[in-house]
């Protein structure tokens, strides 16, 4: 920080810049609170994604164990595409899951299990709910990192910028109020001499 000046004009600069710090910690301050609602709420989503992935992979295993020779299921299933819309939550742009589009090869009913069908539609939805939590981890890394921005920005103007107008404006203050009664001080002085010679001179006139 420069050194500030000891002037009416720096004390104006400070003033306003401490209105302005004092006008916008508020937004900041509620940014904070949406932000940190947000981030719980999105983790709150990932954690159950997480256990709907982890209870169809689970599932999956069950009807694999039933197949006694290794099965090569992503022959029949796999991910063609995946379409993503922007978003906006508590201001930070994120991507929302609009459709996933998948490439299905029908199996050979003579030569796969019966439960293979099933076992496709479980895999399907286990591919889905995979991408859902990519997107929503994404969702959670982009709103912590702003909301670690939006932290970092309301600690400055509370703990810093704040403080130091207040500082700044409370020692100027104090030097142009030393500054004017040094002055007033200056003109009692230079009035009582003026006075003493206009006396001193008409007592010479009057001699």
């Amino acid at each position: 920080m420069g050194k500030v000046k000891n002037s009416k004009t720096e004390l104006k600069a400070q003033r306003d810049a401490l209105a302005r710090f004092e006008r916008y910690l508020p937004t900041l301050q509620l940014k904070k609170q949406q932000l940190q609602l947000e981030v719980r709420q999105v983790e709150q989503r990932v954690a159950e994604k997480k256990a709907e992935e982890d209870a169809a992979r689970a599932n999956m295993a069950t009807w694999i164990k039933l197949y006694s020779e290794p099965l090569n299921y992503l022959g029949w299933l796999s991910v063609d595409s995946i379409e993503v819309d922007p978003g906006n939550i508590a201001g930070v742009a994120v991507r929302t899951l609009r459709a996933i589009n998948f490439r299905r090869t029908p199996p050979d009913l003579w030569a796969t299990p019966e439960w293979l069908d099933e076992g496709l539609a479980t895999l399907e939805t286990l591919f889905r709910l995979r991408i859902e939590r990519r997107l929503l981890e994404e969702q959670l890394r982009l709103l912590a990192d702003e909301l670690r921005t939006t932290s970092q920005r309301v600690n400055l103007f509370e703990k810093i910028k704040i403080p130091e107008c207040l500082e700044n404006i409370r020692r100027i203050r104090i030097f142009l109020g030393d500054e004017n009664t040094s002055a007033v001080v200056r003109s009692k002085i230079a009035k009582g001499k003026s006075l003493k010679k206009a006396i001193a001179a008409g007592e010479g006139t009057a001699a």
